[in-house]
């Protein structure tokens, strides 16, 4: 993904799964021989992430759910999902 705009519709690359680890009590990022352990708010946003919504549509269930302002939330999202876009994990 090179660049995520507010009409990428995102996606898990091949071999990246987003689960929650019973024995961390905690979501995980898993990807071949890494693992990344989000925060609180990254992991609400991937939670999102299924290959149908757009990033749009992230930004305004997230809006409704969190009752914020939804420009502070899209430019989190748009940040967090390009960082790992940047990094392989996500496609478009």
């Amino acid at each position: 993904m090179a660049a995520v705009t507010p009409d990428s519709i995102p996606r898990f690359a091949p071999g990246v799964r987003f689960r929650f680890d019973k024995a961390r009590d905690a979501w995980a990022l898993l990807a071949p021989e890494r693992l990344f352990q989000p925060d609180e708010q990254a992991a609400a946003i991937l939670q999102l992430v299924d290959g149908a919504r757009s990033i749009d549509a992230i930004t305004d269930a997230l809006a409704a759910q969190y009752d914020a302002p939804r420009d502070l939330i899209a430019g989190d999202v748009l940040a967090m999902l390009q960082d790992l876009a940047d990094r392989g994990l996500l496609r478009s």
